[in-house]
């Protein structure tokens, strides 16, 4: 048996069955962002490695971005995430944008992982961000965005959560029980790897890295004291603003939400699943820095990022996927023999610019096959017209769901379908 060539490792392919789940959560994507007045917009695919290497983090540069050489000897990437790249299309055109500016995008990433359920090497990506206020407000309207999609997939506050937290209360917190600022990123970091580790390894870990015992128990004390979120005006703020955008049940504290990257600079959030592995679904937060840190005037932002693949999985798993109809076309139009071959190709052509989709069978056969291969793409309505059809300008239609058949003059065929498949 000949070898067939496999597909590279980690990457996905999407048969129309699969490509039609993805253009409906993308139309499903679009309809909230629109909603919540954002424009669409997209970034380059190939990305200079050096725009992550300062601020994204060791693990995303180091161990999680596919790099290679171009011709000219520069490290290109595959993107790995968008917010970088956002930030360098504002500073470019910093002054002739409008603010504040609400973007959202979505389409393909790739991050060198491990592949498993729920995890692949390449996946499509919803970004949505608002750029140009620093309000606590703003952050709300990003993870009101959130909750209202999960709506509309039909996700109720009892199967997911927004997780939210304040990083600025955080390394406040932090410094009490005397972690200094140049070891706050790292302590950051080992708040992040905290879930993805044992208890006792990871209080290991924390220790192998530089913390005392007395600083391991406070941070673990800060980490389950949920009632520290009282102490900030900006995330009172931040819940008040929940409340009145009607979302606030899909929301609540959590001081171990710290989220990974090195460019947050205030409230983080990440959405979980409330099964017992708990998967992130999406994460993001407030980045003041980046628009500078890329050669443009400060100016600050938040956003969040979601995948496809864990959105995908928890729809299954909780039967919330819809039962799409798949098939090309609800009209085939059978070919009766050579000779009327230009007569099927006209007919068509004339229900098409009726704005109906429909299909010629690509040759001359048996019409007991054609009629079968209708059947199995899923059409609605097959018309024949051969010889005697074409004498007398009519046509033969068969509706496969009643199996009525009825002969049309041919200029009665396009107002009959468009009646008929409004149904």
């Amino acid at each position: 048996m000949k070898k067939i060539i496999q597909s590279v490792k980690g990457t996905r392919e999407f048969y129309p069955n699969e490509m039609a789940l993805r253009s409906w959560l993308y139309s499903k994507i679009r309809t909230i962002s629109e909603l919540f007045g954002y424009q669409e917009y997209d970034g380059p695919f190939l990305e200079s490695i050096e725009l992550y290497a300062a601020k994204s983090g060791e693990e995303l540069v180091k161990e999680q971005s596919f790099v290679f050489p171009d011709r000219g000897g520069n490290l290109i990437t595959l993107r790995p995430e968008l917010t970088l790249s956002l930030a360098r299309m504002v500073a470019q055109k910093q002054q002739e944008l409008i603010y504040p500016l609400r973007w959202w995008s979505f389409g393909p990433f790739w991050r060198y992982e491990k592949p498993q359920k729920g995890r692949s090497r390449e996946f499509f990506q919803w970004n949505i961000d608002l750029i140009g206020v620093n309000t606590p407000e703003a952050d709300a309207e990003l993870v009101a965005i959130c909750a209202e999609l999960f709506r509309s997939l039909g996700l109720t506050s009892n199967e997911v959560k927004i997780l939210v937290n304040d990083r600025r209360l955080v390394e406040k917190q932090l410094a009490k029980i005397g972690i200094n600022q140049d070891k706050k990123g790292e302590v950051l970091g080992l708040i992040d790897r905290k879930d993805k580790m044992r208890a006792a390894e990871w209080e290991a870990y924390v220790i192998e890295k530089g913390l005392t015992e007395s600083q391991k128990n406070g941070l673990l004390e800060i980490l389950a004291n949920k009632k520290i979120a009282d102490t900030s005006e900006d995330l009172n703020r931040f819940f008040k603003a929940l409340e009145s955008l009607g979302v606030s049940e899909y929301v609540e504290f959590d001081p171990r939400v710290v989220r990974g990257l090195d460019y947050y600079t205030g409230i983080v959030f990440e959405a979980r699943d409330s099964g017992e592995n708990a998967r992130a679904i999406l994460g993001g937060g407030r980045y003041d820095n980046l628009v500078g840190d890329v050669g443009g005037d400060p100016l600050p932002g938040v956003g969040f990022a979601m995948g496809d693949v864990v959105m995908l999985l928890i729809l299954k798993e909780l039967n919330k996927l819809p039962e799409l109809q798949i098939y090309p076309a609800p009209v085939l139009i059978t070919v009766f023999d050579d000779k009327t071959l230009s007569a099927s190709f006209s007919l068509a052509a004339a229900i098409r610019k009726s704005g109906i989709a429909a299909q010629v069978y690509p040759e001359p056969g048996k019409l007991g096959k054609q009629f079968k291969y209708a059947d199995r793409i899923g059409a609605r309505f097959v018309i024949t017209i051969g010889p005697d059809e074409i004498a007398q300008g009519t046509v033969q239609i068969k509706d496969l769901a009643s199996g009525e058949q009825i002969s049309l003059k041919q200029d009665e065929v396009a107002p009959y379908l468009l009646k008929n498949l409004a149904r």
